[in-house]
């Protein structure tokens, strides 16, 4: 079979070259899988089709000759409105287990429940307790980490009228939350109701369900994902600025190459500390290694290149690439975004994948099962494993092609507020002036119907050219860094005011803030930014993108982006273009409830185009120049 042309999925040259090698060698890859789909179908693609019960499935013609309603009576808008709220529902259910996850673990921490956690940022964890209206004074640490844990568990259930970090948003977006009837109760009330409402019979208008997935979206951005993203500093370090690499040239022909992959840094930061163990480094050189090397994937990987700066191999469609390689000892998963397939494409070479958590098996994979008490021995565990199988790396199979890229990485709030003095003023005063237009997250997945990391890249290209600040995260962080965007030099690339403000912190024009999850820095910020002006968010020169997402979670944080007011611009359409009232209520009419829309533009020049003119419009409401 003739090979693809590879130039047309992918802007890397590195993955072309590793694509023809998976082709010459028989392997099958996403892009493979994704082409044997088509032609996809028309129903799933419009949100036509309905499978919630067993009197179907149904769908919907939607070009009026066939069935407009389902068996139960369900017309285009129900189903095509349960359908998409079912989609945010189970990307809060991720993001939100997640944080459950770190919350668990700083009550086993403050109930001296494990030895192999602990805290690493006291003041922070001092800082968020007293946030909450705990008295610290006579508290301990460890009394802190359980009186704060216990706090956070209870957003989880619906004992609360609201979660906590709600208190964080401007007064007048709670004003208008409460308006609204969606200010977010409990992560897993929400959710749990999202799926009562869906069910055949409950709610049956489409305007009330996408107002409940609001609410849930809303439980896992102000939430879920916020307190993973604060617990995870507490227990593993706030991310401070410094430097490191990315591409798949940071993997080493002569060392154990390790690569963590997935969302939860709970694993991955003790596979980080096992691998500087001198012992393990010892029996890496007697396999005949000159080391360990361990190396990150997606946001499992963004969580320790945040915190520790260990490099990026690459991002959600370059796993499997790392593989076929031929230099990948071991790849050890948690939980999202890992493919199955890892498991069949590392079978054609020598490479081990190992699944770690109760919640995420993977079969034909090693299980290697992490808990709190264990977690330190069994990522020796992992390493020793990773050591026996280098023994049995084939050279003549390895191709480990291009460069290690330089980044910067480390961008947390703290840090931001730290390079500026420890005040927002000097940030606000560059918004004002102009020299710093408005800022954008540019976030979220690659996915294999859009070219791999061309939406991220030339969007964000464009925007710095505009004097726009990029904050990202995840799968378009690694993008940025790949393609250079994340180091100061790269303010070469940018517009004259913002270039001057890069050169004179020495900072890139993309601030790396840190994993999916992480998007909740950028809601923080934005609050601290409107209440500084005393205005809503929705009145910020501000805006979000996801040019390349797949997943519910991506879908769920657009969507409580745009509920908290930010106008949200997708590259891929979500499955509603079914239903004229749910498509017409996302790109128009959302503008009258939240302050905020979506729009959806698969152009990156285009998108660009957009966020200019919505960023100028609301300078302009300001009182400032365009």
């Amino acid at each position: 079979m003739a090979r693809p042309n590879y130039k047309e999925l992918t802007i890397r040259p590195e993955v072309e070259r590793l694509l023809e090698k998976a082709h010459d060698e028989g392997v099958e890859t996403v892009w493979d899988r994704k082409k044997a789909q088509e032609p996809h179908c028309g129903f799933c693609e419009l949100g036509l089709s309905c499978r919630n019960c067993v009197m179907g499935p149904c769908r919907i013609d939607p070009f009026g000759h066939g069935p407009q309603r389902g068996v139960c009576g369900a017309d285009a808008d129900v189903i095509v409105a349960r359908n998409f709220g079912r989609m945010i529902a189970a990307g809060a259910a991720s993001h939100s287990d997640h944080g459950r996850d770190l919350a668990e673990t700083l009550l086993a921490i403050g109930e001296g429940e494990t030895a192999d956690y602990g805290v690493r940022d006291e003041a922070k964890l001092k800082r968020l307790t007293e946030e909450v209206g705990i008295d610290t004074t006579s508290l301990t640490p460890k009394q802190m980490a359980k009186a704060l844990a216990e706090l956070l568990l209870d957003d989880f259930g619906c004992r609360k009228g609201q979660v906590t970090y709600v208190a964080r948003a401007p007064s007048k977006r709670k004003e208008l939350w409460a308006k609204l009837g969606v200010t977010p109760r409990g992560v897993d009330r929400e959710v749990v109701e999202m799926m009562h409402r869906t069910h055949m019979g409950v709610d049956n208008e489409a305007v009330s369900l996408l107002l409940h997935a609001a609410r849930v979206s809303l439980s896992d951005g102000w939430g879920g994902s916020m307190i993973a993203t604060e617990l995870s500093d507490v227990i593993f370090g706030t991310p401070t600025p410094r430097t490191s690499s990315a591409n798949l040239a940071v993997l080493k022909k002569d060392q154990v190459n390790i690569l963590v992959h997935g969302h939860n840094p709970i694993v991955s930061e003790m596979i980080a500390d096992a691998v500087r163990d001198p012992g393990l480094i010892a029996k890496a050189k007697a396999a005949g290694a000159s080391g360990l090397n361990l190396a990150g994937l997606c946001c499992t990987g963004n969580e320790i290149l945040m915190r520790q700066g260990v490099p990026m191999a690459g991002n959600h469609l370059m796993t499997e690439m790392a593989i076929v390689t031929g230099a990948v000892e071991l790849i050890m998963v948690d939980y999202q975004c890992i493919m199955p397939s890892l498991v069949q494409v590392a079978a054609c070479y020598h490479t081990k994948i190992v699944s770690t958590s109760p919640k995420a098996h993977f079969a034909g994979a090693t299980h290697i099962e992490f808990n709190l008490q264990n977690a330190k021995a069994k990522a020796r565990e992992v390493v020793e494993l990773a050591i026996e199988t280098f023994k049995s790396r084939n050279p003549d199979r390895v191709d480990i092609p291009g460069t290690p890229v330089e980044l910067m990485t480390g961008f947390s709030n703290e840090a931001v507020l730290g390079a500026l003095g420890g005040t927002l003023a000097p940030l606000l005063e560059a918004i004002k002036s102009g020299s710093i237009r408005g800022a954008v997250g540019v976030v979220g997945c690659g996915n294999p119907r859009v070219k791999h990391d061309h939406g991220h890249v030339e969007l964000t290209k464009a925007l710095i050219k505009k004097d726009i600040l990029v904050l990202d995260t995840g799968c378009a962080a690694v993008a940025h860094g790949m393609s250079g965007l994340k180091v100061p030099a790269a303010a070469e690339l940018a517009g004259p005011g913002l270039k001057a403000v890069c050169q004179a912190l020495g900072i890139p024009p993309v601030l790396h803030v840190g994993s999916c999850v992480d998007n909740s820095r950028i809601m923080h910020l934005c609050a601290l930014l409107a209440d500084a002006l005393s205005v809503d968010i929705s009145a910020l020169p501000v805006a979000a993108a996801a040019m390349e997402w797949y997943s519910e979670k991506a879908a769920t944080i657009g969507l409580y982006a745009v509920a908290s007011g930010i106008y949200t611009v997708l590259g891929v359409v979500p499955p509603i273009l079914g239903s004229k009232t749910v498509t017409n209520l996302a790109v128009s009419g959302l503008e009258d409830v939240f302050g905020a829309t979506f729009a959806v533009e698969p152009d990156p020049i285009k998108a660009a185009e957009l966020i200019d003119n919505r960023i100028r419009s609301k300078r302009l409401a300001l009182g400032l120049t365009p």
